[in-house]
């Protein structure tokens, strides 16, 4: 089992910026890719970015790339989500997850995190 936890999400303003972590515990962090998720009131879940095992490969979700960074580091069974110039759409709960393969479809990731609340206000 794989144990995933969020923190960093808060109320900020437009322009702002946060930084999303997630703790993994468990097995073998620096085998698992990691993938930021998104999901807004009476929304589905949406990718935000993913990272390799290594840390060498990201990909984003396109109108992201640019004010959204991911990042990870091995030795600390941590990986993180720089989000700058938020906008008030980028309000939603923030999840970290999982997964063997390096994808962007949330039906590949195996754990999940609680969720981490980011609200942006106008």
């Amino acid at each position: 089992q794989l144990q995933l936890v969020e923190s960093g999400g808060g109320l900020v303003q437009a322009g702002d910026s946060l930084r999303l972590s997630c703790v993994v515990s468990g097995r073998t962090f620096s085998t698992y890719n990691i993938g930021w998720f998104r999901q807004a009131p009476g929304r589905e879940r949406e990718f935000v970015a993913v990272i390799d095992w290594s840390g060498s490969g990201t990909y984003y979700e396109n109108s992201l790339e640019g004010r959204f960074t991911i990042s990870r580091d091995n030795t600390k069974n941590t990986a993180w989500l720089q989000m700058d110039d938020l906008k008030p759409e980028d309000t939603a709960v923030y999840y970290c997850a999982a997964a063997s393969t390096y994808a962007y479809s949330a039906r590949r990731y195996d754990y999940w995190g609680q969720g981490t609340q980011v609200t942006v206000s106008s």
